[in-house]
Order: C-alpha cells, then structure tokens, then sequence
C-alpha cells in the first residue's frame, strides 16, 4: 500500500523546484522531505528524483506524482458531492495540477488560448509535457499524463476519445531561398540539394510530404530547430525549407516573407483529445475549451 504522505512530499519536490521549498510547502523540515523521498525510492526500488537545480522527475518519478494529481482530482469530485468532505492529499493543499501531453506545434499554434480559458475558469494548473504527437499517446497509456493532443485515434484503455481537427501544414521557405534553391522548380533533384529544417529526430513531416508529393524517400542536408518558433524564424531568414503550422506561417506568406513551395499542397496531420476518465469535471470543462478552440482553429476533421 502506498503512502500519500510520502507521495504528497515526492510531488511537491517536483512541483515547488527543491527540497527546501517543498520543506516549507508542507510546514516540515527539509531533513524530513529527504527521508521521506528516499523511503520512497527504496520502496519501489527506483530512483524518482534526479538531485538537481531543480529536481527533475525520472520517467517512474513522473508517473507517481501524476497518480497523485489523479487522486487530488477524484478527493476534488468528491468534495463537490460532499462538501462536508475536505479533499486533500495527506495534508498536501496544493491546487490541482493537470498533467498534459501536446505536440510542440500545437502549444505553439491553437492549444494556449484553450488552457488560459480552462485555468481562469477553473483556477486549476497545468503541467505540459511536450511530445511529438505520434507519441503522446505512449504518455497517457503509461499514466506519466492525464490527457493528450495525439495523432494516435486508437482509444487508451480507460480514456475518452475526441477528434479535434486536422493541423495544417505549408512547405514553406522565404523567398531568397526559393530563388537560390528552386530556380527550376520544386522537384527530386532540388529537394535532395537544398537544406531541410527538422525538429528533431522523429521529425517526418519534411519527408512525409515529400513522400506524398514525389514518391521518393527525402534525404537532404538538415538544419536541427527544435522549437515551433525558432523554426518559423529560421524559415524566415532562410536556413531551409519546412514544413510550417498555417496558422503561425499564413501572415508572412500573405505578407510575401514566405513563399508556398507547392500552392494548393498542404500537408494535414488529424489530431485527437484523449483523457482519462477520471477526474472527470476538470478533464471534462478542459476538454469543451480545447473541442471549442480546435473548431476555430483547425481544418474540419475527417
């Protein structure tokens, strides 16, 4: 059996950034948060905390403190039913943080008015996780997050499923570096010269819409930015062509400082909302503010 005292202390290490902080959150001493983290560890046989400047969760450490967000959540419904009922963790008076998955495009395109909606609302948080969306569903299957933007529409067991929309996709370059690389056109021979913008690693969206467009496996000369917005700008002052969000790149290909390589050829990847059922008034109002943001801001979902 699990101790929510102990694991009331190992989230608030987390959340509050030190041992000391969390000390003082909890109204003990910071020998006593140490002790308590390290009975923890040694009882699941794990480490859960790296000790750093901030501490930073391990994958196992990550997964308990979001079973004590679920906890919170389901003491919080509770309360609502009961009110003579006080919910709290162990003592732990934290306000309800919620642990979400979302593709960097996404937070960085559509999400956030959804979440600033939700938190003014509610008065909840949220913790993001950011993750390519092939792979946000692995984080909510593995419990380490409550909810999920994801490109994966097979159901986890125990959520709720919802398709969102699709996010949509220009290849896209500025102008001087169409000139310099796509004098001819857009075609194999140009795709395999000319510099490529990449996220990172799992980043196929370049090579999918290539893929699509010519048949071909792209592999060309890559510049590595990984942020939504360092890769606008990178487009923009021409480092390479991208695969770029229409909602942040429309205004500069309006405007001309971007130039569409193929008119009329986007590239859409579907997205969908999953959370777990539990918790269910939070997820649940969380869910209509980002249901109600992706109608105005993504394509139609198939």
């Amino acid at each position: 059996m699990l101790d929510y005292t102990v694991l009331a202390t190992l989230a608030a290490v987390v959340r509050e950034g030190g041992f000391e902080r969390a000390a003082a959150a909890l109204g003990v001493t910071p020998s006593a948060v140490s002790q308590r983290v390290r009975a923890l560890e040694e009882r699941v046989g794990a480490t859960l905390v790296v000790r750093s400047q901030p501490p930073v969760p391990t994958e196992a450490g990550a997964r308990l403190c979001a079973h004590v967000e679920r906890v919170r959540l389901l003491e919080g419904e509770l309360a609502d039913a009961l009110p003579g009922v006080e919910g709290s963790v162990a003592g732990d008076h934290a306000p309800v943080t919620l642990r979400i998955a979302v593709n960097a495009d996404s937070l960085g395109s559509w999400f956030l008015p959804a979440a600033a909606r939700f938190a003014e609302r509610t008065g909840a948080f949220l913790d993001f996780v950011l993750d390519a969306e092939e792979r946000t569903a692995e984080r909510l299957r593995s419990g380490e997050v409550l909810a999920a933007v994801t490109a994966d529409p097979a159901p986890v067991p125990g959520c709720r499923t919802r398709p969102l929309g699709a996010l949509r996709y220009i290849a896209s370059a500025s102008p001087a570096f169409v000139r310099r690389h796509f004098a001819e056109g857009v075609d194999i021979p140009a795709l395999a010269r000319a510099p490529v913008l990449r996220f990172d690693r799992m980043d196929a969206l370049q090579v999918r819409w290539v893929r699509d467009r010519f048949g071909f496996a792209l592999e060309a000369p890559t510049h590595w930015v990984p942020s939504t917005q360092g890769f606008l700008d990178a487009s923009l002052a021409g480092l390479g062509w991208a695969m770029n969000p229409l909602a942040l790149a429309g205004p500069h290909l309006a405007a001309g400082r971007l130039a569409d390589l193929m008119p009329g050829c986007p590239l859409d990847v579907q997205l969908h909302w999953q959370h777990a059922r539990l918790g269910a008034r939070l997820l649940d109002a969380l869910t209509r503010e980002v249901v109600l943001e992706a109608r105005q801001s993504l394509m139609p979902p198939r």
